[in-house]
């Protein structure tokens, strides 16, 4: 996009304020001017945000939780007004903000697809012309002509977001909304939202699938606690994020100069997305449900990841090298221990695993109060998606095998892509496509005593 690129939405220096209570009666108390004391505290979800975007463009907003993405979509579609600052529109929009929102559990399918045709701005003439295409979508059968509140979650939601893809807007604006239904509506639904890209449609985009950011958006708006961190390409910004999550990104200063560093609210939020301990284990990207168990003559004390620029990360990009951390004390010696880990899918399938005894890479004992740090150096190449790493450290004790420390499902690991292949992993295929010459046939010559 060009400077002369005429724009679609501009956002300028917008703030949205929540007054906060301790209890119920000081909002009424405060309302009814009943005390001269300030009995709230402001929230700021928005801290002076501004933002400009082209027509035609796709751009994605991403943030941690409560750094104010759905906040702004819902102020630039007009369903929040800001506190101060101006937003400005060109252009009719849809918004998959929370789908159904405006239907009635009285009416049926149809009747619902007029109503809420309606409340976005279509006259009668012009949903009959959509109504097919929107039926076509759902796929729902007979049952659009039932009630909707017999209709199950997944039915609701394939209804409401035809309706809502449907209506040819000039401005899409997506939040956490492409992943509804069933694998076959998600496909059909990224497919026409690849269909708007191509017509030129602007869409603003917010999806904590950083997979999906780094596919389709040309730019990407970084959020931190309401404030606007920056704006880049895909990656830049991924990566800048990947840093915030572990708290190793400098918050830049506001317009006062006052650091938002100084913040006890973000660094304690960005120290406690950075370290976690399970029991004495200190953990990046935890989870709370880790497993734990051994006799602990060994004990893991510490494990992380880091990306191919050895910043913590538990965010990898699919193609890039990245390393498994562990350290290890022991309060035991231990003839021969094993250091392992292994990767499971989000539904329990171990992928893949390795450990120091298979890779021949320490074979040696080891006295007690000791400490080793073990590292695991590869390249990602499982498809993009979440998954989640288990550890471990083991041993033989004569001929028995003994678990001293075992971590499973303890860390997350989010792989972002932008080119997702068949099964687990990518086979890397090197693809060429070349024209063929047709063979020349060989004419025999007719013999008449053949």
């Amino acid at each position: 996009m060009t400077d002369t690129t005429p724009i679609a939405i501009e956002v300028k220096d917008v703030q949205k304020i929540y007054k906060l209570y301790t209890h119920r009666r000081d909002r009424l108390t405060e309302a009814l001017g009943l005390t001269r004391k300030v009995k709230h505290h402001d929230h700021y979800a928005l801290r002076g945000v501004s933002m400009k975007i082209h027509q035609g463009e796709c751009v994605g907003i991403i943030g941690t939780n409560g750094s104010g993405k759905s906040t702004i979509l819902k102020i630039i579609t007009g369903v929040l007004t800001p506190s101060s600052g101006t937003v400005t529109v060109n252009g009719r929009i849809s918004a998959l903000l929370e789908l159904g929102a405006g239907f009635n559990p009285e009416y049926n399918g149809i009747e619902n697809i007029y109503l809420n045709g309606t409340m976005i701005g279509f006259t009668k003439e012009e949903i009959d012309a959509k109504l097919q295409d929107i039926l076509d979508f759902a796929d729902i059968g007979e049952y659009v002509y039932q009630p909707v509140k017999t209709y199950s979650s997944g039915m609701f939601v394939r209804l409401a977001f035809a309706v809502s893809i449907n209506i040819d807007p000039e401005i899409l604006i997506v939040d956490e909304a492409l992943s509804v239904g069933d694998v076959f509506f998600q496909a059909k639904c990224y497919h026409k939202f690849e269909e708007f890209k191509k017509q030129g449609k602007t869409i603003l985009f917010v999806s904590h699938d950083l997979s999906s950011i780094s596919k389709y958006c040309d730019r990407v708006v970084l959020l931190n606690k309401g404030t606007l961190l920056g704006e880049g390409t895909p990656k830049e910004m991924i990566d800048t994020y990947k840093r915030v999550l572990v708290g190793q990104y400098e918050i830049p200063e506001t317009k006062e100069g006052e650091s938002l560093l100084d913040d006890e609210e973000i660094r304690a939020s960005a120290a406690q997305s950075a370290d976690q301990k399970i029991g004495g284990t200190e953990m990046s990207g935890v989870n709370p449900d880790t497993l734990e168990y051994g006799s602990k003559k060994a004990e893991i004390t510490e494990c992380y990841l880091t990306d191919d620029q050895g910043v913590k990360s538990s965010a990898i990009m699919k193609g890039q090298d990245y390393t498994i951390h562990m350290k290890v004390q022991f309060t035991q010696d231990c003839a021969a221990p094993i250091f392992a880990y292994t990767v499971k899918n989000i539904k329990g399938t171990e992928i893949t695993g390795t450990n120091t005894m298979v890779e021949k890479a320490f074979l040696e004992p080891v006295k007690a109060g000791a400490q080793k740090e073990i590292t695991f150096t590869q390249r990602m190449n499982l498809q993009g998606g979440e998954y989640l790493l288990s550890f471990g450290v083991t041993g033989y004790e004569g001929e028995d095998f003994t678990v001293y420390h075992r971590l499973y499902d303890a860390i997350n690991v989010t792989v972002i892509s932008d080119k997702n292949t068949v099964g687990f992993y990518d086979a890397e295929s090197v693809v060429t496509v070349k024209d063929v010459a047709p063979k020349k046939r060989k004419i025999v010559p007719y013999r008449a005593d053949a």
